[in-house]
């Protein structure tokens, strides 16, 4: 039985949200992410493409290429909301989906053309969601994942596209080589700078050319030009780590300033690692500064999720790490090695109060946030707390870095 699978993705999702809770900012030129001039472009509304803007861009430049768009800093918190009931609407009507992304997903619906029509199906079920919601999405419907992918990429604006089995290469040869997912503007640049621009060259070329110029990437990018892709739909997403970073308006060397967002992102990821009964084994602070070279250092440690352990083992880290002398312009810590588990209480450390502790305060954050019990040494942080749970099976919300 030939494979049938969908790609759905919301059109310029954080500006479509932000359209629907104000309306006056329908058909004006939007940008979304980071407000200060270090802030990076998270969305952008198809007005100010024109001009030159994309997603990922510093916004400085965007507002200056254009100036007459309007900026707003954007909540991980509505979007997820408004991510949460299309997924909702998904989940009701196809046996197997993968949330790929906060506003993407793909969906199996090989074997339904017998009962329903998948083309007819899918189509149904996108104005269900543009009927319910009030947001644009286009889709994709093919054989497999990447030519699904390239298809909604090539229907946007809300719209919707299919590809007949057997038409995947005709499809694909006429597009850009950047159409193909996995080709960023590295690879992009390099396969221009061979003469190749129209994804058929890529068909007409061995697959071992492609392999030596760009290694064991070039033979998936050979496959997927000629859409070739045996990837699953894979319905929950198993999150390795958890991390959290904060990029500073101003390069700073207050130690006591990094030192108090430091405990406060333990404090957070610590509590979220509770939350979701998982235990790290591995700690890692990453320090960026103001002449833009990153360094970062990680430890093994036993396997916890308490407070009181991690945070004198992350400044450890820092202190290990840390140049005096520099202007720090980032900073961020990442636990990894997770597996689940709950804390155990330390027999020769810890008291039953301590325990005590941990779930009088977990039980408060879980009721009215997670900064609403916190440290004292944590208070000057801005920003750093999340009710978002980073292990229900999702990926996480992307957004453009947040400012201290």
């Amino acid at each position: 039985m030939e494979k049938t699978i969908l790609h759905l993705d919301l059109d310029t999702f954080y500006v479509s949200v932000e359209r629907i809770i104000n309306t006056e900012l329908k058909n004006k030129p939007l940008l979304v992410g980071g407000t200060s001039d270090r802030g990076v472009v998270a969305a952008c509304s198809y007005e100010t493409r024109g001009f030159g803007v994309h997603s990922g861009m510093p916004m400085k430049m965007a507002k200056e290429l254009c100036p007459e768009a309007v900026v707003i800093r954007g909540n991980a918190g509505t979007y997820s909301k408004y991510s949460d009931v299309v997924t909702e609407i998904i989940k009701e009507h196809v046996p197997l989906f993968e949330k790929s992304s906060i506003d993407e997903f793909y969906a199996d619906l090989s074997g339904m053309d017998r009962f329903f029509g998948c083309y007819k199906y899918a189509t149904e079920m996108r104005q269900k969601i543009i009927r319910e919601t009030g947001l644009p999405i286009s889709f994709g419907l093919s054989v497999n994942k990447v030519v699904s992918k390239v298809a909604t990429n090539e229907a946007k604006p809300n719209n919707q596209l299919k590809i007949d089995f057997g038409l995947e290469k005709p499809f694909l040869a006429p597009l850009s080589i950047k159409k193909i997912p996995m080709v960023g503007d590295k690879t992009y640049q390099t396969l221009r700078n061979l003469g190749i621009r129209q994804v058929k060259t890529i068909q007409d070329m061995p697959m071992d050319i492609m392999q030596r110029v760009l290694g064991a990437n070039g033979q998936i990018i050979w496959k997927r030009a000629n859409g070739i892709d045996d990837t699953p739909v894979i319905p929950f997403h198993d999150r390795k780590s958890i991390s959290n970073e904060r990029t500073f308006d101003k390069d700073t060397i207050d130690v006591i300033k990094l030192r108090g967002i430091l405990i406060a992102m333990t404090e957070n990821l610590a509590y979220q690692l509770r939350r979701g009964d998982k235990l790290t084994a591995c700690i890692a602070v990453k320090i960026r500064y103001s002449d833009f070279n990153t360094y970062s250092k990680q430890s093994r440690i036993p396997y916890t999720s308490a407070d009181h352990t991690l945070i004198p083992k992350i400044l450890e880290l820092f202190n290990s790490l840390y140049n005096k002398r520099m202007l720090v312009r980032l900073i961020g810590i990442r636990f990894s090695h997770l597996v689940s588990g709950n804390y155990q209480i330390n027999l020769f450390e810890d008291t039953e109060e301590t325990l005590n502790l941990y779930q009088a305060m977990d039980y408060v954050r879980n009721r009215f946030g997670s900064r609403s019990v916190l440290r004292a040494s944590a208070m000057g942080a801005k920003t750093i707390g999340s009710m978002h749970n980073p292990f229900n099976g999702e990926p996480p919300v992307v957004l453009a870095h947040r400012k201290q």
